[in-house]
């Protein structure tokens, strides 16, 4: 009797594999606590991240009515309901691909700080607000979507690249 073992591992090896995604990061450098919700069609959180290296991360997901998941960081523990100044880092995954930007709403919270938003991905640009409030010009960049993005909040307060 013929073995089919061969036949069957070529087949296998040719079915596509799922990539690994990336997750969004929000780190908090800054010396005060920040809260974070993860906004899409439904609201999760808030995330209270302590000062001096908290941290937020969820693996990147298209959201199932909006496209697109907002991840809203503002400095009072209830800002998201109270009108506070908002800094959104909001991404929509596409396939490969994550594309990714930065911008505020209702003011500057984070004026005077500087943000960074990166990729884990050397090659894709990052967003840099140096003072903390966005600059002119689009803010939207694309990178793979099997590394991490994330948002680096009062950047070069806490050590490491940023």
């Amino acid at each position: 009797m013929r073995s089919f073992l061969p036949l069957l591992t070529a087949a296998l090896s040719a079915v596509p594999t799922a990539t690994a995604l990336g997750r969004a990061y929000v780190r908090n450098n800054c010396h005060f606590d920040v809260s974070v919700w993860s906004v899409g069609s439904s609201i999760s959180g808030p995330y209270r991240l302590g000062k001096d290296g908290g941290y937020y991360a969820e693996t990147f997901a298209k959201d199932p009515v909006t496209g697109g998941k907002a991840l809203k960081v503002t400095i009072p523990a209830n800002g998201l309901f109270t009108g506070a100044p908002q800094t959104i880092f909001a991404y929509n995954l596409d396939g490969g691909q994550v594309w990714y930007d930065l911008s505020d709403t209702f003011g500057d919270a984070f004026a005077g700080n500087k943000l960074v938003e990166y990729s884990a991905e050397s090659s894709c640009p990052p967003i840099v607000w140096g003072n903390g409030v966005p600059p002119g010009g689009s803010q939207v960049k694309v990178c793979t979507s099997s590394k991490d993005v994330s948002l680096i909040l009062c950047a070069g307060s806490g050590g490491g690249n940023w």
